[in-house]
């Protein structure tokens, strides 16, 4: 039953009473609570945000918590659906400074969201001033950041705007210096992974990578590319006189209380520099293995070859399907004081605390394999290596599995499978292939629907034609829904909103195969037996094709059937 929580001199959320509240019941250690409280002093954010970003709880389960510890309803505003209507009753910077939104209104109650519902002396002036009765939810401060979403007008009219000043004073610096913080600030709201900034004869078009997905968003008049450039070179600290070279770089940005790395790649291209801008959020990648989307069966699969000493765990996939989230969620658990963590990456996605991390210089001559060298000198326990790409590191990663050490890394390969024939192509043994590998995790990343705008449909002729014609598919489909007819199976698709921005989808989740080398499977590799005939056996052994699991997913509403075909036929 809700509880009721009208306006009342409440008790402060301090970080006292957080401290109370987590570190007792044992959901985070006093030492991490402490380590947190003094980063989120230095960087001056919520220490709420920090305990999220830094993985210690995930923002839900806080949120839940402490709206349990002092008797407030809870919200999820990443999950609300707020109408535009109620933006006006309390504007975007009063949301900002306040951290309070309104998100619903039942006849004569208005229900606000906060992360201070001590906050007496707003809510009267807020009840004083809207003539409702207000009534206090809890939010977390990344919950009222997703809220401020709603606030954002249509990216294209800004740059309009922007440009239009421009036309009038082509000097005007701090117009290009906004435009350029725009770009950055929507990509960050709408969760792209990258800015793709394209001079293209007249124009200059500008892409987001949302959900893996490239999106036209803005374009701008080439006239006034060189100074975007320009811009984007004084962030990053790149040379501004260079045009004929390719140039890397890397600068931080701070959108409210997340700052994110932003990775700088420029080119010369036929119609001036082609700007590539990758967005590195640490929340992003903070994910624990939990929230990967893997079964439980699977879980456990993988927790079990986490915990042996040594031998080697490898993710499997094309690029872009998140290999390397799924290692570094697995260096979260495996991060513990007593064992001593190093990582060769390229790059290096954020800051681990307790793990020694190097990034790849060529220039320096400091590669996956010369790094990996020097790392086996230096007593570590665990290895992450970003990823096996030759024979040199291929050896050296093997002989490190094969002598005390448990080594993580990631490998370009279709499935599960083909893992093996492709680390015996890179001139390794197989016998040491299967002796070494305790795991492969295969992986794809699809696009999730959007909660707000998620509908049921059966599928058309033309879709029923295709399945029919992929008999693996038509088999895995009839399994998992108990042999239905499948012109009787409802499917869910997103019917497009403004909080996915009409396209249907909103975030990803993985599709996984966890093939474990046991007795069943070691002998084959050993044999050279071909990888049809190792996913066959692994199959008859208990592992879940991606196939299966993404149909899992399609009859959860998690996913749609199209996208599980798009990304399994890659």
């Amino acid at each position: 039953m809700d509880k009721e929580h009208k306006i009342s001199n409440g008790v402060e959320i301090n970080n006292d009473k957080l401290k109370d509240l987590l570190v007792p019941p044992g959901h985070i250690s006093e030492s991490d609570f402490d380590n947190a409280v003094q980063e989120a002093e230095i960087k001056k954010i919520p220490l709420t945000s920090v305990l999220v970003e830094k993985g210690l709880i995930s923002d839900e389960h806080l949120g839940k918590a402490i709206a349990d510890a002092f008797d407030y309803n809870f919200i999820d505003l990443k999950k609300a659906k707020i109408p535009n209507e109620l933006l006006d009753i309390i504007p975007e910077i009063v949301v900002r400074s306040q951290q309070a939104v309104a998100f619903e209104l039942k006849g004569n109650v208005l229900r606000i969201a906060t992360t201070q519902p001590e906050n007496y002396e707003f809510f009267k002036l807020l009840e004083k001033k809207s003539g409702y009765e207000i009534e206090i939810y809890y939010a977390t401060a990344f919950g009222i950041e997703e809220a401020l979403k709603y606030y954002k007008s249509d990216l294209g009219l800004r740059v309009k705007k922007i440009i239009e000043k421009l036309e009038k004073n082509s000097q005007a610096e701090e117009e290009i210096v906004n435009l350029v913080n725009l770009f950055l600030e929507y990509a960050h709201d709408n969760k792209a992974s990258d800015i793709h900034i394209e001079p293209l004869n007249n124009i200059v078009s500008v892409r987001f990578r949302i959900d893996g997905v490239l999106h036209e968003v803005a374009n701008y008049p080439i006239s006034i590319h060189e100074k975007i450039v320009f811009r984007i070179k004084i962030m990053s600290k790149l040379r501004t006189d260079e045009h004929a070279a390719s140039q890397d770089g890397r600068f931080d940005y701070k959108v409210g209380s997340n700052v994110f790395d932003v990775r700088v790649s420029i080119m010369p291209v036929t119609d001036g520099e082609n700007v590539v801008l990758r967005l590195l959020s640490e929340r992003s990648r903070r994910l624990s293995l939990e929230d990967l989307g893997l079964w439980e069966a699977d879980f456990k699969k993988v927790k079990r070859a986490a915990s042996k000493p040594y031998g080697m765990l490898l993710a499997a996939g094309p690029t872009g399907s998140g290999k390397t989230t799924t290692l570094y969620a697995l260096l979260q658990i495996l991060n513990k004081p007593e064992v001593n963590i190093m990582t060769i990456e390229d790059p290096v996605e954020y800051d681990v605390e307790r793990v020694q991390q190097t990034q790849v210089n060529a220039k320096k001559n400091l590669n996956f394999a010369t790094g990996l060298r020097s790392i086996v000198r230096q007593d570590p326990d665990i290895i992450m290596v970003g990823e096996i790409r030759d024979n040199e590191t291929a050896d050296i990663a093997i002989n490190a599995a094969m002598t005390g050490h448990l080594l993580l890394s990631t490998l370009h390969a279709n499935d599960a499978a083909t893992a093996f024939p492709r680390l015996i192509e890179m001139g390794i043994e197989p016998f040491l292939v299967a002796s070494s590998v305790n795991v492969i995790i295969a992986q794809r990343l699809v696009r999730k629907i959007c909660e707000q705008c998620r509908k049921s449909y059966f599928l058309s002729k033309e879709e029923l034609k295709m399945i029919k014609s992929e008999p693996q598919l038509l088999n895995i489909i009839q399994k998992v829904s108990g042999e239905k007819d499948i012109s009787k199976i409802r499917f869910f698709k997103g019917g497009g909103c403004k909080v996915c921005n009409n396209v249907g989808y909103s975030g990803r989740t993985g599709i996984f195969e966890v093939m474990e080398v046991n007795d069943d499977v070691r002998p084959l590799i050993v044999q050279k037996t071909s990888s049809d005939i190792i996913e066959k056996k692994a199959g008859e052994t208990g592992m879940t094709s991606m196939l299966y699991d993404g149909i899992m997913k399609v009859f959860q509403g998690v996913t749609t059937l199209d996208e599980v075909i798009r990304v399994t036929k890659s």
